[in-house]
């Protein structure tokens, strides 16, 4: 696949291309893999990028086992920690090790370092599907997507700033059933909103693709709502946030390029950190994943 204009400022920039081939890892050897990464408007890599990139990784080292295509294995779970800050301009480099490879699971360890040194540590469990015990929370009743606004329109009335094109040029289409906390705060200080996400264009069949793709829009509102119920915006210029580790279970099979309601909770903030807590539903009200995330969020005079 051809490497897709750099960045949304480009007129003919293809949101889901460029994600495409963001995850389509190059191969390198010996469980070595190398990405490049999305242009950001302050030069870091996202991390819901990496995310996705180090799930991908790891997923290539389980479909090379014998008997894959009879009895694939799915991503079930993924636990990260983000080290270090990751520049936009280099290649990524993933190194997987195979922790083991037992009758129904696998589980996989990834490190993505750049310039010698590691940016995101990841181990990620797979497995065949199986049969069991089955119940799951209630979806929670909020509008419709088609009854909320785009980011784009929300921000039409923005003139100015580097980071507008890349928030209403995204892969993921973000609706936010409370409003939005772009601009200004939110009305009701609460620790609690709802978001439908979905890719913005239809994604090829593939199970760890749509995976990945869920674990890179994980990555961008769940930190929200412990600005809401702190009455923040994002560009609050006293602001400095970071993600600190994520983690993620895929509970039923994943269609990232339908809506998805990602329902979000924040149970405590503390320390210079918050923890946000979501649940991800399709449309049928099946819960299809779990996510928690502990970002940094400081203060600044």
């Amino acid at each position: 696949m051809p490497v897709p204009p750099a960045t949304p400022n480009d007129p003919d920039y293809d949101a889901i291309g460029d994600l495409l081939n963001v995850l389509d890892l190059k191969a390198l050897g010996d469980d070595e893999f190398e990405g490049r990464s999305q242009r950001q408007p302050h030069g870091r890599v996202f991390g819901g990028q990496v995310l996705a990139q180090a799930l991908v990784a790891a997923g290539r080292t389980v479909a090379d086992l014998d008997g894959f295509e009879q009895n694939p294995r799915y991503p079930h779970s993924m636990h990260a920690y983000f080290l270090r800050p990751g520049d936009d301009t280099k290649p990524i480099r993933f190194t997987v090790e195979r922790l083991r490879d037992g009758r129904s699971f696998s589980a996989r360890r990834v490190h993505a370092v750049q310039e010698g040194r590691p940016i995101l540590s990841l181990a990620a469990s797979f497995q065949t599907p199986d049969e069991g015990l089955d119940h799951q929370d209630v979806m929670p009743e909020v509008p419709a997507p088609e009854d909320l606004p785009a980011v784009g329109e929300l921000l039409a009335q923005v003139t100015n700033g580097p980071a507008k094109k890349w928030v209403e040029r995204r892969a993921i289409d973000i609706r936010h059933a409370e409003g939005p906390i772009y601009l200004q705060p939110s009305e009701e200080q609460t620790a609690r909103q709802n978001v439908w996400i979905r890719a913005v264009g239809q994604l090829p069949d593939d199970p760890l693709l749509h995976a990945a793709v869920l674990a890179y829009a994980s990555d961008y509102t769940l930190l929200e709502p412990v600005l809401r119920r702190n009455g923040l915006t994002w560009i609050d210029p006293r602001l400095r946030v970071a993600s600190l580790d994520h983690a993620m279970w895929f509970h039923r099979p994943i269609h990232a390029d339908d809506w998805l309601l990602y329902s979000q909770s924040s149970p405590s903030a503390k320390g210079g950190r918050g923890l946000g807590i979501g649940r991800m539903f399709n449309r049928d009200g099946q819960l299809l994943a779990s996510v928690a995330q502990e970002g940094m969020l400081r203060l600044k005079e």
